[in-house]
């Protein structure tokens, strides 16, 4: 027997977001009673963490459901909900819900126009789309908006799905998606150069290396924040500065590389915040920035250190 509450849920868009959040909420006993997949791997990904539930066209999806979770990427949110719109699709008192961590419920202006109820649910994580997706869920934060009237909704939801709601005003969308894109996307890329590094020196596993540095690294800052850093710059050590850059404009022969250039910036930046928090004297973050090979661009020392 169903508990109250339960809705019948749609989901559009068997990505890896869409099929593993669908499967949170069958677990939480909701009925999915349809997912639109249009690629093979959609399909085979619906079909592994929604077994059983049919695939069927989106306007029929949104026909047929109480909870409509929308989970396409970013650009073509718009105007998928435009486009149902136009044909009349959305229902009056349907929950209406996006995964989008750019966009708060103002995207979903049609939706609401049509007398349906506006939510905006991004799951703070990346997924492999795979079941230990779920597991993750766990441990995972929701940024959620919705009207303040509803925001008890989202919350449910998330809450049903395992996971930590976490309300976040409209306006401030862009600039939580930005965090999380600095944190994770740039963390990617990150790894990947210094992988590259110690490749070109002969280091033939450089995960095993990096692996113990930077969880402990990652681990450090969550529990400490920015006291947990360590290194040549949180000593102000320009002489270890300067030979780390010779070396990567060496190898970039000069070409000022994507590796030289993340170096730089993040080098830069670790500098100021270190001379803001008075970790480094002001004169230590100019010697860093002369290191650098910029001196005109290690940013404006701290008030107390004029």
């Amino acid at each position: 027997m169903a508990k109250p509450g339960r809705l019948g849920v749609g989901i559009i868009g068997a990505g890896k977001v869409g099929a593993v959040l669908g499967a949170a909420l069958r677990a939480a006993e909701h009925a999915v009673v349809g997912v639109s997949a249009v690629s093979d791997a959609s399909r085979e990904r619906a079909e592994t963490l929604l077994p059983g539930v049919p695939v069927l066209e989106v306007q029929d999806i949104v026909e047929r459901t109480e909870l409509v979770l929308l989970a396409v990427p970013d650009d073509a949110l718009g105007p998928l909900v435009d486009g149902l719109a136009k044909l009349g699709a959305w229902q009056p008192g349907q929950l209406v819900a996006h995964t989008s961590g750019r966009f708060g419920v103002g995207i979903l202006h049609p939706v609401r126009a049509a007398g349906a109820i506006p939510l905006a649910l991004h799951p703070a994580m990346t997924f492999t789309g795979m079941s230990l997706d779920l597991t993750r869920l766990l441990d995972c934060s929701f940024g959620v908006t919705a009207d303040p009237a509803m925001l008890p909704i989202a919350q449910a939801l998330v809450v049903e799905m395992g996971a930590e709601p976490v309300p976040i005003a409209e306006g401030d969308r862009p600039l939580y998606h930005a965090a999380l894109a600095h944190g994770s996307n740039h963390l990617v890329t990150l790894v990947a150069q210094a992988s590259e590094l110690l490749r070109t020196v002969g280091v033939e596993a450089p995960d095993r290396m990096l692996g113990p540095l930077l969880r402990a690294s990652l681990e450090n800052a969550l529990a400490s924040g920015e006291s947990a850093l360590t290194g040549p710059v949180a000593r102000g050590d320009a002489g270890t500065v300067a030979a780390h850059s010779a070396a990567l404009r060496e190898l970039d022969g000069g070409a000022g590389g994507d590796i030289l250039e993340a170096y730089l910036a993040m080098a830069r930046a670790t500098a100021r915040r270190a001379g803001h928090r008075g970790q480094l004297k002001p004169g230590q973050v100019e010697d860093i920035g002369r290191a650098l090979g910029s001196p005109d661009t290690d940013g404006p020392l701290p008030e107390e250190g004029r």
